[in-house]
């Protein structure tokens, strides 16, 4: 993923396609841990990113789940 993901991108993505950038965040959020425990860490500013994407996916896929929006407008 790239810093700060785009709204209007993740909104494109199908509910399939949205669940798979979620694990991927995921799991760069849980590298990015593991570097800064080590001491490897060098671009802080990536962990506030990766959060901030996770939580974009999160509101998209809770906005689809009640009817606010539709998938893959």
């Amino acid at each position: 993923m790239s810093i700060g993901t785009k709204t209007h991108e993740l909104r494109e993505l199908t509910d399939e396609a949205l669940a798979d950038k979620l694990r991927e965040a995921k799991e760069e959020l849980f590298n990015l841990r593991f570097q800064q425990a080590t001491g490897q860490l060098e671009n802080h500013g990536r962990m506030k990113a990766v959060k901030s994407d996770i939580a974009r996916i999160y509101t998209i896929q809770r906005e689809r789940e009640l009817g606010i929006t539709d998938g893959a407008e």
